[in-house]
């Protein structure tokens, strides 16, 4: 499954793309939102398992380059792995390629497509209350803090819900 936007492709990974993302994942300051940082062979399962969540679910993060050029911009989706207390609209975006509105214009494709393809009828993104750009995207996306959760293991967490399909 794909989609395009204006400036923008959501396509499948591809084992190619995995040095772009261990590299994110080798940044502390990059990744400590997202599982923490990690080595290459951990980056590797853990790109495994977000391949492995479209095989189980039939959805999931999708790879997103540049349209124009190719560049890899980094991961955005719908996400609902095991003991997630609802589905989830997620995002990261390499560093190189933030400041441009890329979570934005492909988060909301991938939110549409959740709507209007997938049936679902209400997503979150969970976010860290350190994490202020990516409150910053939720927001831009219509989301609103509902509440707090502590996340598994992860901490605590803001509840960001997006508007509905109807809105």
């Amino acid at each position: 499954m794909e989609l395009t936007t204006e400036r923008l492709r959501l396509r499948q990974w591809r084992d190619s793309d995995l040095g772009a993302y261990a590299a994110f994942f080798a940044d502390e300051r990059q990744a400590r939102f997202v599982g923490g940082a990690c080595p290459d062979y951990e980056a590797w399962r853990r790109l495994a398992v977000v391949a492995g969540h479209w095989a189980l679910k039939g959805f999931g993060l999708w790879a997103v380059e540049e349209r124009d050029g190719g560049g890899f911009v980094g991961g955005v989706g719908v996400q609902k792995p095991e003991g997630w207390p609802e589905t989830e609209l997620g995002y990261w975006i390499a560093p190189e390629m933030q400041h441009r509105g890329y979570a934005t214009e492909a988060g909301l494709a991938a939110r549409a497509y959740a709507y209007d393809t997938l049936d679902i009828d209400s997503l979150v993104s969970f976010i860290h209350p350190d994490n202020a750009p990516s409150i910053r995207v939720a927001e831009r996306l219509g989301a609103s803090l509902e509440r707090y959760i502590e996340l598994l293991t992860f901490g605590r967490h803001g509840v960001y819900r997006h508007p509905g399909p109807d809105a």
